[in-house]
């Protein structure tokens, strides 16, 4: 099969795939209000654009964004670079039993986020050792980021919470990892992918890349743990719990950094030293690859979504994340800029470690 025909299958999956979660989203959202039975707290993210002054994106803003990002996922694959829709990586039934337990936990998260309950985790999970910043109930999610169950519900959770683009949006980070990649044996190379999660960025980067040596790491041992399940088959990833302010690798030991939506829920201070940290783990003339939400200004008639998004979860360094100047913290550690562009409600920088090329 060609790589046009796949590029198209992989688009029409994609549509499908958005079409499920935005049905999936409507339904969830309708059962927390009911549940939560206070209307102010499951508001309208119109309201808080309102109350914030900045605009909100119309729907064809966002059927726009989406569109771009669809196709910009499906030339991953028209250039092979991607391989075709394997977002999940378990079989439909798993998936089902996943979701119907996402959906009987929506009721807790209502109850939480209507009485502002953000600390419930700490009665649920041992947290010594960790941070006082993470040990919270992030999105009012069950067991916040330290049980095994938020760790099975997460994916689902958040490709819900996008629509079906949370996938789409991490491979944006595949191109410019092919970039570092060309011309060079992976076999040499090393990536580190810094707060891993559940594995589905290194699931991508194994398939795409299968030769490079990979290594992951996250402060929640749970997640950690589900990321071995779901990268069981894939013998050049290894995995480990750690702390990004303190990465367990040597200086100048990787060729590429990756890091996907962690900075928006880290305090700006701790922003900064997991900047250091990718730059002292970076070779020189590696790359650094980050994805995480858009900023205030990235994209700014979508700044009013932006605004309302804290509104409705627990989110508690997100608003200051906004406006957090990224461009000179990566300046600051000798991160210099390689490229960045909008992908749907992410942004994508590349940045490049001053020195020179590590490339062979």
């Amino acid at each position: 099969m060609t790589t046009t025909v796949q590029s198209s299958m992989h688009a029409a999956g994609q549509v499908a795939k958005v079409g499920l979660f935005q049905v999936i989203h409507q339904l969830g959202s309708r059962w927390a209000k009911r549940e939560a039975a206070q209307a102010t707290q499951v508001q309208d993210d119109r309201v808080a654009a309102r109350r914030s002054g900045r605009p909100y994106p119309s729907r064809q803003d966002v059927t726009n964004a989406l569109r771009d990002l669809i196709r910009a996922d499906a030339k991953l694959v028209r250039d092979g670079i991607a391989q075709p829709l394997a977002d999940f990586g378990r079989s439909p039934l798993e998936t089902g039993m996943r979701l119907r337990e996402m959906f009987r936990d929506i009721p807790k998260a209502a109850q939480r986020s209507a009485a502002e309950e953000r600390h419930e985790v700490r009665d649920v999970a041992p947290t010594d050792g960790l941070p006082e910043y993470y040990t919270q109930n992030f999105h009012y999610q069950t067991g916040g980021y330290l049980t095994s169950e938020s760790a099975r519900l997460y994916d689902l959770q958040v490709e819900t919470l996008f629509s079906g683009t949370a996938a789409a949006m991490r491979r944006q980070a595949l191109r410019p990892i092919a970039e570092a990649v060309a011309d060079r044996d992976q076999r040499s190379m090393t990536l580190i992918d810094v707060a891993c999660g559940t594995g589905r960025l290194l699931g991508e980067i194994a398939r795409a890349f299968p030769r490079m040596r990979l290594e992951g790491c996250d402060l929640s041992q749970a997640y950690v743990d589900e990321a071995r399940h779901y990268l069981a088959d894939r013998r050049t990833v290894m995995l480990q719990q750690a702390n990004a302010e303190a990465l367990p690798f040597d200086d100048a030991s990787a060729d590429i950094v990756t890091c996907c939506f962690l900075f928006h829920e880290l305090p700006a201070t701790v922003r900064r030293t997991v900047i250091g940290e990718m730059a002292r783990v970076l070779k020189p003339g590696g790359t650094v690859v980050f994805i995480d939400s858009m900023q205030h200004g990235d994209a700014p008639n979508f700044d009013g979504m932006l605004d309302a998004f804290p509104d409705r979860f627990h989110e508690p360094y997100y608003r200051q994340y906004l406006e957090d100047d990224l461009d000179a913290a990566f300046n600051d550690a000798g991160l210099m800029r390689a490229g960045q562009w909008n992908a749907f409600l992410s942004k994508v920088m590349v940045r490049r470690r001053s020195g020179e090329s590590s490339g062979e």
